[in-house]
């Protein structure tokens, strides 16, 4: 969503094509410089050596990061042992933008992300629940079953606030236009504007991993 625009509209073709193993996702390289970006510097990456890091920059704000999350998941089972995979909340898309970077941060510190991601998506644009301000966040998270305590002390943690911020700056350093986006190897980045759409995104990155697996 807004920085750009994003189409989704060939999700629906399924992930036959999305597998890395999968001989020949595409019938040709996709072009740098047009389906995806080459970063004048490189961003430093948090994957341990011999990993290629593979990023998702999402909003839970955004409705087409909604739409695009079942793919992904699907996509994440596909992935090969040597990615390493990492998702960074972006400061734009709606209000209260650092409260959400910040609920993913708790989030992940309570190892609760893969549980809750699904739940924040469905909550904020499915039951249109309000999911803003801190009070309301920490209300709807205890009213999910995360201990009130345990889960207020890490949201408004000085850790999670600083890898609210590390985020906010990653996005910067990666100049994304609007989300969801994928980096590699903090060399790349494509996004359903340079790739035309999310699941040649993730055919993109795909060929991104093998180019950043040769070295």
């Amino acid at each position: 969503m807004k920085r750009r625009d994003f189409s989704l509209a060939a999700t629906s073709l399924g992930l036959m094509s999305l597998g890395v193993s999968t001989a020949h996702a595409q019938a040709r390289a996709p072009k740098a410089g047009s389906e995806y970006l080459v970063l004048d510097k490189r961003v430093p990456v948090d994957a341990p050596a011999g990993k290629v890091e593979v990023v998702e920059f999402f909003s839970y704000n955004c409705p087409h990061c909604n739409d695009f999350e079942p793919t992904l998941e699907a996509w994440l089972k596909t992935i090969p042992k040597e990615v390493s995979f990492r998702r960074i909340p972006v400061p734009f898309v709606g209000n209260d933008v650092e409260a959400k970077q910040r609920l993913y941060y708790a989030l992940e510190a309570m190892g609760k992300v893969d549980e809750f991601q699904p739940k924040v998506f469905n909550a904020i644009h499915a039951q249109r629940q309000n999911v803003n301000g801190d009070a309301n966040i920490i209300a709807w998270a205890t009213a999910n079953g995360l201990d009130a305590t345990k889960f207020k002390e890490t949201f408004t943690s000085f850790g999670v606030a600083s890898k609210a911020k590390r985020a906010s700056q990653l996005t910067d350093a990666y100049k994304v236009a609007g989300v969801p986006a994928m980096a590699v190897a903090g060399r790349w980045y494509v996004d359903g504007e340079t790739a035309g759409n999310m699941t040649k995104v993730l055919q993109v990155v795909n060929y991104l991993i093998g180019e950043a697996k040769k070295g």
